[in-house]
This record gives C-alpha cells, structure tokens and sequence, in this order.
C-alpha cells in the first residue's frame, strides 16, 4: 500500500507569527491535554504576577547608583488595592518624610510602581530608568520614586510633591494569559492631582517576549520628553515620531 501523506497542519504559520492561543486542535470533546495545562500554567503565572508582592530592596539596589525614595498609595493592602482603584491613585496620609524634603524643580521624576504586575517591574524597571536616564544629559532628574499599591494616576500625587514638571510612571501592566511581566510607561506633563488619561502618553508593552526593547522604548520615552518640554504638554495632542526611532527598533533586551 502506497504512503498517504499525512495533511499540512493550516494554522502552522499562524501559531508561529502570535503568542495567542490559536489552532489547538481538539481531543474527543475536550482541548488536547497539552493545551489544557498550558492554559492552567499561564493563568497560574498571571495571579502570581498580580499577588507576589514587589521586592522594593531589589529594586533599590539594582537602580543604584540612583538615589530613591519610597511611598504608599492610600490601599492599605493588596486585597483592598485591587477592589479599590481610587485608592491606589492618591498618596496614603504618610507617604514619607523624604518626599516633601526632595529638592524641588526637577526636569523630570521617574515613579516606579508596582501596579498589576509586580513581576513585570521587577523585570524591568530598573534597566529602563539607567537607559532613559543615559539619554537625558543637561535634565535634571528627581530621585526615583518606588510606589507601592500604585495606580497610575498616583504618579501625579507625587509629580506635584516634588514639583516637577514632568513625571514618568513606569508600572506592570495587567498580566495576559500570554505575557504577565509587561511593562507600561505614563507620561505627564505639570503632573498635578485631576490629571485626565487623556493628557498623559502612553508607552506599554515593554517586555522580552517580542515586546518593546530597553533601548527602544527608552528612545520613545526621552523623544517624548523633549518634546513635551519643548511644547508643554503631553497627552492626546503630543504624538510620538515613530519614523525618527525606527534606527533603534534593533536594540534586545538584555537576559533576565
């Protein structure tokens, strides 16, 4: 009996081009058993990456030699967080002496906060504040600001503290079932309490798992800077030249 050759598998190229879950197949009735505890594992990372709380002494020492400074949002706990976003955008009624004693009149404050990936902040944040940091020669950067149980909208409590005039929020993202350690940067200028999304710039999907790299989304950031400094402000009427960084688009994360 001749060979019959056995059918091309169609959604091959596809499942090679996306992390999404597509073309499983089926077992009887069910998804493959492979597909089942792959799905269980990645929804098990993405908890994880919305419970485990930040390591802040991590973070502090991989931003050295970057002075920081620490302060909680007004969510006393992560349970309370998590049902209570109102509270994680305002400082608590103690956020920390140190920040009413920054000096005042900064360029720019870098707030690191934990948001809905803490994993992703651990990953990633330190390395992007050192690039972003590398490129901004002549500004004058606040100490970085370590926020926990943060939204992002805390950022603005903190900006109008220092009295910068811009600040830099850099937070985890909410975890997907494909990536749970994705990292977002929120641009404000005259940061101030009321802030509305629209007048903030958005840069996310900074991670190693074909997201955004160090180096380029540090470029789209500081591009982002300069010209909000230049017009000031930020948000729905400041767009990002995408063309002008495309040189830097081959930068890699580094290993993790």
């Amino acid at each position: 009996m001749d060979d019959v050759a056995r059918p091309t598998d169609p959604w091959s190229a596809l499942r090679a081009s996306t992390n999404a879950r597509i073309g499983l197949g089926r077992s009887g009735d069910a998804m493959p058993l492979k597909a089942v505890l792959e799905f269980q594992a990645a929804h098990a990372t993405a908890r994880d990456a919305v419970h485990t709380p930040l390591d802040l002494d991590a973070v502090e020492a991989a931003l050295q030699p970057l002075s920081t400074l620490r302060v909680k949002s007004s969510a006393p706990d992560r349970p309370t967080y998590l049902r209570r976003p109102d509270l994680g955008r305002r400082l608590g009624d103690e956020p920390g002496p140190d920040l009413d004693a920054a000096d005042k009149g900064a360029d720019v404050v870098f707030v690191v906060a934990d948001g809905l990936s803490a994993t992703a902040v651990q990953m990633h944040a330190a390395p992007l504040v050192h690039a972003c940091v590398e490129r901004l020669k002549g500004f004058k950067i606040a100490p970085v600001v370590l926020a926990s149980q943060a939204r992002v909208a805390l950022g603005d409590d903190v900006g109008e503290r220092v009295g910068a005039t811009l600040v830099a929020v850099l937070i985890g993202e909410r975890p997907g079932l494909s990536v749970a350690e994705s990292l977002g940067v929120y641009l404000t200028y005259e940061p101030r309490r009321g802030r509305r999304d629209s007048e903030r710039n958005c840069i996310s999907n900074i991670h190693g798992k074909g997201g955004l790299s160090y180096a380029l989304a540090a470029d789209k950031l500081v591009w982002l800077i300069r010209e909000a400094t230049r017009l000031k402000l930020t948000g729905v009427k400041l767009k990002d030249d995408v063309d002008a960084l495309a040189p830097a688009a081959g930068g890699a994360l580094p290993e993790t």
